[in-house]
């Protein structure tokens, strides 16, 4: 039997993937992160599946439930809020299960700092203003960040954030920013994107950390920061895919140097 490590999206349970659906509704045991999920995500797992949350379990207790169901002939479906590629402690879990020589698959997601972006409607990359996004999350009480990737360095590039697990240190964060990004720089919040309580905080690096502390977020949030996020920006350009300026004939038929075909 196999492990499938599925992103589960935002939370939403009409966000998750077709296949995430299937797996779902095939699977044994289903672990899952109850913090970050709406519970209609689990009505896709079939009658009598074993649902098992993760939020006060540690790594070696989640990976003890997926070896032992799958040397009782089950089938797993290990749920990760967003997509398994960020922050899901996938390389750690894969580890443990190669050594148990458990077989696991990867089924992609909807990634958190998308349906943030999706929510207020903003492209991430607009041209001559950001054509990089960067994700990355703060230090609180997680594991130590590289030196070589602190705020500081990303900041300079001046590409849109997406910050993750950021949001208890969002003031500091932005004192971080505010050299590079300036106080003006828009910054929106969002707080569980497509879930029962969602909530979207627009601000700047100057005055988003008021209106956070405020509302008194906590966790489940994504901070998205940039000059991209400006709606109405008149340094933004316009790409040159869709340019009336493109020429589109086959490579053969171009205008050369000189003009001549």
């Amino acid at each position: 039997m196999t492990v499938h490590f599925v992103g589960a999206g935002p939370g939403a349970a009409d966000l998750i993937t077709l296949r995430a659906a299937a797996l779902l509704g095939a699977a044994d045991v289903v672990l899952y992160p109850g913090t970050y999920l709406d519970a209609d995500v689990l009505t896709h797992a079939r009658s009598g599946a074993r649902l098992v949350d993760t939020q006060d379990l540690d790594l070696e207790a989640m990976v003890t439930v997926m070896v032992e169901a799958h040397a009782g002939g089950q089938d797993v479906v290990r749920l990760t809020s967003g997509d398994p590629s960020v922050y899901s402690a996938l390389a750690e879990q894969t580890r443990r299960l190669d050594a148990a020589a458990v077989p696991w698959d990867v089924t992609p997601g909807v990634a958190a700092y998308a349906a943030a972006a999706a929510l207020v409607g903003s492209e991430l990359t607009v041209p001559l203003v950001a054509q990089s996004v960067v994700l990355t999350r703060a230090q609180a009480r997680s594991t130590r960040m590289p030196e070589r990737e602190s705020l500081a360095a990303f900041a300079a590039t001046r590409a849109t954030l997406a910050l993750h697990l950021a949001i208890v240190r969002v003031r500091e964060v932005m004192a971080e920013l505010a050299p590079e990004y300036g106080d003006d720089c828009p910054v929106v919040v969002v707080h569980r994107a497509s879930q029962p309580g969602e909530l979207v905080l627009r601000g700047t690096v100057g005055d988003i950390a008021e209106q956070v502390e405020e509302a008194g977020l906590r966790q489940a949030a994504v901070i998205l920061v940039g000059r991209a996020l400006h709606r109405d920006d008149t340094a933004a350009g316009e790409s040159f895919l869709y340019s009336t300026d493109r020429d589109r004939r086959p490579p053969h038929l171009r205008r050369g140097p000189e003009g001549k075909p």
